[in-house]
C-alpha cells in the first residue's frame, strides 16, 4: 500500500513540462525531417545530372490509376505526389494552424502580434523585391515563389546548433512560419488556381458545411471525416481549385475538444491502476481477467483525452516529415544545371534568390522592429534583436512551399515552362542555401558557447 500511496501522491517536478514536452517532441521530428531534406535534394541533383536523368525525368511522367474499373482517376506520379500527397502535408499544417489559433502562440493578440506582423514583412517584402527585379521579364509570373519559409529545413539547421538556441527563438520561428504558410495558401488560392467550375465547387463547399455539422453535434468519428475530405479533395482537384487548399480546410473542420477533462482523466487512471494491482499476476504468459479489463478500460480513457485534432496532428507528422516531404523534394528539386537556359546564372534564378535572402531579412527585421517600437508586442525576454536577425535569416530558407509555387506559377507559360521552372528552382535552392549558411554561422558566432 505504501507503494500505491507514494505513486498516488507524487508531484510534477516541472509543472510547465507538459506543456513543453509536446513542442519539444514536435521540433525533434521537424529539425531530423529538415536533415532528411536536404539528403533528398542533394540525391535529386545528384540524379537529375547524371547518365540516370532521363529515367529520373521519365519516372515522373508515368500515369498511375487509382480505382477501380467503373471509376477510376488516372494522373502522372509527379501530380500523384504534389496534388495528392501535398493536399496530406496541407492537411496537416491546417490542423498545425488551427491548433496554434485555439491555444498557441497565435491565440492572443498580444501574442500573436509579433510573428504575424513579422510574417506579413516576410511575405511582402520579397515580393516586392521579385516584382522590382524581375519586371516584365521571363517568370514574372512566379512572384509569390520567395514569399515562403521552410519550417522543417529552418528547424533543421536550428537543430545543428544544439541547446545553445533559446527555446523562445524556435517557438518565435515556428509562428511566423506557421503565419507565413497561411499566406502562401492564400496567395495558392487567390493567384494560383486554374479556371474555376462552379458547380463541382458549390458541391464541395456543401460537402464542407457537412464536416463542420458534424464537428458542431460533436461527432468524433475520424473515418467519416476522411471519407467526406477525399471526395472535397476530388472536388477541388476537378474544379480548378488547387487541391491542396482542401487540405487546409478540412483541417479546420476537426475537431478540437476533449470528450473527458484532465482531472476526470486523472483520477481514472489511477483508479484503473489500483484495479489493475489488487490482482497480482503470477503467470508469465496471461493476465488476469480484472487485469485485461483495466487496461481496456485505460486504453478508452487513453482515446478520450485526445482530440481528433491532435490525434491525427500526432499520428501524421512522422508520415508527412519522412515521406512525403522528401519525396516531394526528391521528386522537384532535380534542377538540371546544364543547357535549357541555366549556362550561366540570369535574372529570374538571382531574382528568386536575391529577393528570398534579402527580402526575408529586411522584411522580418523591419517590421518586428516597427510592431516592438509601437506597443503592438513585445521580445520574449530570453531573446533579443540579435536573435530576431538569425530568424530572419532562416526565413530565406523558402524551399518546399517555394518549389510547391513554381510549379503552379509556370504551369500555362506554353514552351519557356522548362526554362523557366528550371531557372527558378536552381534560384529557389541558391536562395535557400546561402540563407541556411548565413543563418547558422551568424547564429553560432552570437549564441552563447555550451
Amino acid at each position: 500500500m505504501t507503494h500505491r500511496y507514494d505513486y498516488l501522491n507524487d508531484k510534477i517536478k516541472d509543472p510547465f513540462d507538459r506543456v513543453r514536452q509536446p513542442f519539444k517532441r514536435f521540433l525533434e521530428i521537424e529539425s531530423a525531417g529538415g536533415i532528411l531534406l536536404i539528403l533528398a535534394t542533394i540525391l535529386a541533383l545528384i540524379v537529375a545530372n547524371s547518365g540516370w536523368a532521363s529515367s529520373y525525368e521519365s519516372l515522373w511522367k508515368e500515369n498511375f490509376t487509382l480505382g477501380s474499373e467503373h471509376f477510376n482517376l488516372t494522373k502522372p506520379i509527379i501530380l500523384w505526389i504534389n496534388d495528392g500527397l501535398m493536399a496530406i502535408f496541407f492537411f496537416l499544417v491546417g490542423l498545425e494552424i488551427k491548433r496554434e489559433l485555439l491555444v498557441g502562440e497565435l491565440s492572443s493578440p498580444k501574442k500573436a502580434a509579433l510573428p504575424i506582423i513579422a510574417a506579413l514583412g516576410g511575405m511582402l517584402v520579397p515580393a516586392g523585391l521579385f516584382i522590382l527585379f524581375i519586371g516584365d521579364g521571363l517568370g514574372k509570373e512566379g512572384w509569390g515563389i520567395p514569399m515562403a519559409t521552410d519550417i522543417a529545413f529552418s528547424l533543421g539547421i536550428l537543430s545543428l546548433l544544439g541547446k545553445r538556441v533559446p527555446l523562445a527563438l524556435k517557438v518565435f520561428l515556428v509562428a511566423f512560419a506557421i503565419v507565413d504558410d497561411i499566406g502562401a495558401i492564400i496567395v495558392i488560392a487567390v493567384f494560383y488556381s486554374a479556371e474555376i467550375h462552379w458547380s463541382l465547387l458549390f458541391i464541395a463547399i456543401g460537402l464542407l458545411a457537412v464536416l463542420f455539422l458534424l464537428n458542431r453535434l460533436r461527432i468524433r468519428y475520424i473515418p467519416f471525416y476522411m471519407i467526406i475530405g477525399w471526395i472535397i479533395w476530388f472536388l477541388f482537384l476537378k474544379s480548378g481549385i488547387h487541391p491542396t487548399i482542401a487540405g487546409v480546410l478540412i483541417a479546420f473542420s476537426i475537431p478540437s475538444a476533449r470528450k473527458i477533462d484532465l482531472e476526470d482523466f486523472t483520477f481514472r487512471m489511477k483508479r484503473n491502476l489500483i484495479d489493475f494491482e489488487n490482482d497480482p499476476c503470477t503467470d508469465d504468459v496471461a493476465l488476469q481477467h480484472s487485469q485485461l479489463a483495466s487496461i481496456d478500460n485505460m486504453q478508452s480513457q487513453i482515446f478520450k483525452i485526445q482530440s481528433p485534432l491532435q490525434q491525427l496532428e500526432h499520428n501524421l507528422h512522422g508520415f508527412v516529415t519522412y515521406i512525403v516531404m522528401p519525396l516531394f523534394a526528391f521528386a522537384n528539386a532535380g534542377v538540371v544545371l546544364k543547357g535549357t537556359g541555366l549556362d550561366s546564372l540570369n535574372t529570374l534564378t538571382l531574382g528568386i534568390s536575391g529577393s528570398l535572402i534579402f527580402g526575408k531579412i529586411i522584411g522580418i527585421l523591419l517590421f518586428s522592429y516597427l510592431t516592438v517600437k509601437l506597443g503592438l508586442s513585445a521580445l520574449p525576454n530570453s531573446i533579443n534583436w540579435k536573435h530576431i536577425l538569425g530568424a530572419a535569416m532562416l526565413g530565406g530558407i523558402g524551399f518546399t512551399m517555394s518549389l510547391f509555387i513554381s510549379n503552379l506559377a509556370y504551369e500555362n507559360i506554353g514552351i519557356l515552362k522548362g526554362i523557366a521552372e528550371n531557372q527558378a528552382k536552381l534560384g529557389i535552392l541558391m536562395g535557400s542555401l546561402i540563407a541556411a549558411l548565413l543563418g547558422y554561422v551568424y547564429l553560432k558566432f552570437i549564441l552563447p558557447k555550451e
